[in-house]
């Protein structure tokens, strides 16, 4: 399971309008004032995390409020406080909602965002349902076509690989059910999809291992002895590559890695933006 990422989000709201010490620009009626003070109690629950009744105060400021831009500014706060409290079904709702009531809005892509990060941290282990991992992604990619160059899109470029690895972590452990019952062919397959799709990920020295493991089992040396020299030349000193040296006759020779690496991209998660 993958450990929930923290996001600092800061949301601020100009409430001088209100104060008596300011002249209000415009001529509030005594509903939309109202809305303010209902918002201001709301923030005020929000920034000492009783996010429950704050998303209750938003969701009726938002009801109140006569201006659109306050109105949505107030849904997309509860949208934010019931995923902090993970009322994830709760939080999405108001999220599509918010999107057909205020497609105008200027935080549009932040509840796009939102909703490609509820999505992502129900994910579960790779013995459960892939449904959950195929949506991530699709909700990510939507992001990354539509919206490529937010900061937004780096912390999704970081999570989406995270997907890799869960998608890769999938394939091995329905690789590893069918070694355990001897089903070798549809093994192989599941393997190979980790080589030729997440040769990236943290599980590609396994797979290689275990296609070195199978074919030379079922009779098939040179097989054997070609996904150990992919081993041998990219991971030759990982453990895997040792465990697959030692299946193979003594003649067998550790390839010399010549060429380093490639770097990994270090992806790191950013601050979200205030939301003004």
């Amino acid at each position: 399971m993958f450990f929930r990422f923290s996001l600092l989000v800061i949301f601020s709201l100009v409430l001088n309008s209100c104060s008596k010490n300011n002249e209000i620009e415009y001529n509030a009626s005594k509903e939309r004032e109202n809305a303010f003070e209902i918002y201001k109690e709301g923030l005020e629950a929000f920034n000492i995390n009783d996010f429950f009744y704050a998303s209750e105060k938003f969701s009726k400021a938002e009801i109140n409020f006569s201006s659109p831009e306050y109105a949505a500014k107030a849904a997309i706060m509860s949208s934010y406080s019931l995923y902090a409290i993970n009322l994830y079904d709760e939080a999405e709702d108001n999220l599509n909602r918010y999107l057909e009531s205020y497609p105008a809005d200027a935080n549009v892509i932040y509840a796009y965002y939102l909703l490609a990060i509820i999505q992502f941290e129900q994910i579960t282990d790779e013995e459960y349902d892939l449904a959950p991992l195929l949506e991530s992604k699709k909700r990510i990619d939507f992001f990354l076509n539509k919206y490529p160059k937010t900061d937004y899109a780096i912390d999704l470029e970081f999570k989406k690989g995270l997907l890799q690895n869960q998608f890769a972590a999938k394939e091995l452990y329905i690789a590893k059910y069918y070694i355990s019952v001897q089903k070798w062919v549809p093994a192989i397959k599941r393997l190979k999809v980790i080589v030729d799709r997440y040769d990236e990920t943290i599980f590609i020295e396994e797979a290689l291992h275990r296609l070195v493991e199978i074919n030379y089992h079922i009779g098939l040396e040179n097989e054997a002895n070609k996904y150990a020299s992919i081993l041998g030349y990219n991971y030759n000193s990982s453990e895997w590559y040792e465990m697959s040296y030692k299946i193979l006759n003594k003649d067998y020779k550790k390839i010399i890695k010549n060429s380093k690496k490639k770097d990994k991209k270090n992806l790191f998660k950013k601050v979200i933006e205030i939301i003004k």
